[in-house]
């Protein structure tokens, strides 16, 4: 039962249905609790670590407000908000900051899939090791394991949001304005790169947040199915 913890730990990241056809790839095991308990144990608790977690990033100002994961500007981009907002453009340059967290939140809407597709690649040696580990250690897992393979599909999510949510057409006017200062060092970033990163990173922290709480909280564990569930990673 060991390996099926990973993907309890995970359950933040996953809908419900897809997860759901992961798990019946596995062996059937037996024991008290079979595999309909594991499954409905599943459901529940992703359910709740949706609700709780990940889904807050993808409502408005799930990003911007929360300031565990809110995206700031790299330096390239603070020294343009600085020479903005000391020439009265301050409300451009606000907005500039905005519509970057408004394109991760975008993003991560359309990132259950992706990350669907990462954890089929974990192996049951991995869950076991992962379980023995510290209290982010799935965490830690799946930003190694995967953010390259991640990046390559994260990204044009990222880039078709930044157009959705206008992101791009906002900072086009800011560079422009920008680049037309005198005497400035004309800047060109990708917008496209650094959101996709910094969502990636937003992610992985809401993850440690719900993999440290069903490893710690027995209040985490709001029904009977998810304590007999859960309760086997307490004897080990």
């Amino acid at each position: 039962m060991k390996k099926i913890l990973l993907f309890l730990i995970a359950f933040s990241l996953f809908g419900c249905a897809e997860l759901q056809q992961v798990v019946s790839q596995f062996p059937q095991t037996g024991g008290v609790i079979g595999n309909m308990d594991i499954s409905n144990g599943l459901k529940e608790a992703l359910n709740n670590g949706i609700s709780k977690q990940v889904s807050k990033l993808t409502a408005t100002d799930g990003f911007f407000k929360n300031q565990a994961v809110k995206i700031l500007l790299p330096p390239e981009l603070q020294k343009v908000d600085k020479t903005l907002r000391s020439i009265g453009m301050s409300s451009l340059a606000d907005e500039g900051l905005k519509v970057l967290n408004r394109a991760a939140e975008d993003g991560v809407k359309e990132a259950t899939p992706i990350f669907v597709d990462a954890v089929r690649n974990m192996t049951f040696t991995d869950a076991k090791n992962i379980l023995m580990g510290n209290e982010s250690s799935a965490t830690t897992y799946l930003q190694n394991s995967t953010s390259n393979a991640l990046y390559g599909k994260f990204s044009p999510v990222i880039q078709t949001s930044l157009s959705k949510v206008g992101a791009d057409k906002v900072w086009a006017n800011i560079i422009t304005k920008y680049n037309s200062i005198p005497l400035v060092t004309k800047v060109n970033p990708d917008l496209k790169d650094y959101v996709t990163q910094e969502a990636m990173k937003g992610v992985f922290k809401m993850v440690a947040v719900e993999e440290k709480q069903i490893r710690t909280s027995l209040s985490a564990r709001t029904s009977d199915l998810l304590k007999r569930v859960f309760a086997m990673q307490d004897k080990v």
